[in-house]
């Protein structure tokens, strides 16, 4: 029979790395990257982005930048004084916290005339219940039940430590 200090340590191996391996990395805008003339809004539609999911801009260097900004700088294409501008061409973004995110490219009038901007919401990494022996891997994320096979696997393992 495990020890309860033996089960601590899977059980916390388990929280912390779940979320790191099963991020996704979401190139914005797909194919076209992160350019003008893009609906943006149209490319997260239907997207769930969840915590430790990675935003990826990428675009040419010196003819766009990232500006991670607030609501207001999101409707008035303005970032706010000390707003430092991600600007490698390739800038992944970690979304290590749930709630609104607003982004904007901060070059000429791309924000307000591109609209070269992207308004999108994270949920936090949670434990669902369990989907249905039915319901393909492909469809568990999109329906929000992002880990609940964990919770199978985590039940498997302590009833094994247990016997």
């Amino acid at each position: 029979m495990a020890s309860i200090s033996q089960l601590f340590v899977i059980v916390a191996m388990l929280a912390i790395f779940t979320p790191t391996i099963f991020a996704t990395d979401f190139i914005v805008g797909d194919d076209k990257g992160w350019t003008i003339n893009v609906d943006y809004q149209a490319w997260a539609q239907g997207k769930q982005f969840y915590v430790g999911d990675n935003l990826v801009f990428n675009y040419p260097v010196g003819v766009h930048n990232v500006l991670k900004v607030n609501g207001t700088g999101f409707q008035e294409c303005a970032a706010p004084a000390g707003t430092v501008a991600l600007t490698g061409g390739k800038d992944v973004i970690n979304l290590a916290t749930p709630g609104r995110k607003w982004y904007i490219c901060g070059v000429s009038k791309h924000c307000e005339v591109g609209p070269q901007k992207l308004f999108i919401t994270v949920t936090p990494a949670s434990f669902a219940p369990s989907p249905s022996p039915t319901t393909s891997a492909a469809s568990i994320r999109g329906n929000g039940a992002r880990y609940g096979w964990i919770i199978v696997t985590v039940g498997t393992i302590l009833g094994m430590l247990m016997a």
